[in-house]
């Protein structure tokens, strides 16, 4: 960490040149002697993608950027704030606590909040960063989270993991038990010293897989931010046996959609043709599996066992995108264009056996307008064309 990029002069360079041309800044060179060209660009490039993501850290004075890539793989502060208020305590350790986004609403939440993180450079500037934010009641740990916890005599009131998803021989994983720390291979002791856990996964993670992997899930958070999941939650609690509840949640600036089942909960759906209305599931919801839920829950129809897009002839208010039916008709890519008003629509496929690029080259419809296709099977195995107008709601 160098100390002096937190001088007046450079801070005030930095954010003079948040929209310069990066490229163009480098060939020019440092203005400062102790301060590199490249350390300049990586703090402009790291603010500039905290913009969005952590709002308050780039509207904070002094805040010291770490590498882009901590940024990428941080917590946005939409879904450190929602994981903070499943755990409740008075201490929690965050054994890989990284840019410590999610240590920060842990504070709002817990009277003590340890923070370890192996990188000691990253480790020191998230101190710093800390007392530029006014947090005072996060101790910081430059060291392995899993020896932190063996060395400490303590027991903690939670737990929380975001375990690394890349394996040096294996370059990207999809197992727990692949990534770093090994939280199936240390579940045991970690349940010696507190009685809650909370792992953050990567969406890419397979649901059922993860939950043979550990012990004691009580619930399972899905979150989705614009429709986009950014994060899988295992919620375990130690001796829990009851039944798994998931959780879908997608967030945008208008609204927030929930959806909440039983794991393995014996539902079965009921099928129709494609009625007055359409309705496809947010991302969140198409994540969890939970599809003949939907059914239940919500009264509508399922149009194909594997097509996840539904029906109904009185509109519902359904966590997803809702479309007016204007006509079905089969697929024919020789009569498509007869049938269409206009040469111009959104195109999807929902268990059919071409691809969108595929359909856009046989049938010459161009991308965009305001007709919705959706190319899909029908219960009979038919496949067909559903015409739709998209429905404005306060959903994403």
């Amino acid at each position: 960490m160098n100390k002096a990029i937190l001088h007046p002069k450079v801070q005030e360079f930095i954010n003079e040149h948040l929209n310069s041309n990066i490229t163009k800044m480098i060939l020019s060179g440092s203005p400062f002697e102790d301060v590199s060209v490249q350390e300049l660009a990586n703090q402009i490039i790291s603010k500039l993608k905290s913009e969005s993501k952590i709002p308050t850290w780039f509207v904070t004075k002094n805040i010291y950027y770490p590498p882009k890539v901590n940024i990428e793989q941080t917590s946005s502060e939409i879904t450190a704030n929602y994981k903070s208020k499943l755990i409740k305590g008075e201490t929690i350790v965050d054994i890989t606590g990284g840019f410590g986004i999610d240590c920060f609403y842990f504070s709002k939440q817990f009277k003590e909040v340890i923070h370890c993180e192996v990188n000691e450079v990253l480790s020191t500037i998230v101190k710093h960063n800390y007392e530029q934010l006014k947090i005072n009641n996060v101790i910081t740990f430059s060291g392995n989270g899993i020896y932190y916890l063996k060395n400490s005599k303590e027991t903690y009131d939670a737990i929380y993991i975001d375990p690394s998803r890349r394996s040096e021989s294996k370059g990207k994983v999809f197992l727990l038990q692949d990534c770093i720390p090994n939280v199936p291979e240390n579940i045991d002791f970690l349940f010696t010293k507190t009685n809650q856990i909370l792992i953050k996964n990567s969406p890419i993670l397979d649901i059922t897989s993860a939950i043979n992997e550990l012990k004691f899930v009580k619930e399972i958070h899905i979150v989705a931010i614009k429709n986009e999941v950014k994060e899988l939650l295992f919620l375990l609690e130690k001796d829990y046996r009851k039944s798994i509840t998931i959780k879908t949640v997608n967030k945008s600036k208008k609204n927030i959609q929930l959806f909440n089942f039983k794991y393995k909960e014996k539902t079965r759906s009921t099928y129709s043709i494609p009625l007055t209305y359409l309705y496809e599931p947010n991302s969140a919801i198409l994540k969890s599996g939970g599809f003949h839920q939907i059914c239940n829950q919500l009264d509508v129809f399922k149009i194909q066992e594997h097509s996840h897009i539904y029906t109904s002839n009185q509109r519902i208010d359904f966590p997803g995108r809702i479309f007016k039916i204007e006509q079905v008709f089969p697929y024919h890519k020789k009569k498509m264009k007869s049938l269409l008003k206009e040469n111009k629509a959104n195109i999807t496929i929902r268990n059919f056996p071409k691809t969108v690029a595929q359909i856009r080259k046989e049938t010459k419809i161009k991308e965009g307008g305001n007709s919705y296709l959706f190319f899909t099977k029908l219960d009979t195995d038919e496949l067909v064309v559903i015409n739709c107008k998209k429905i404005e709601t306060t959903e994403v």
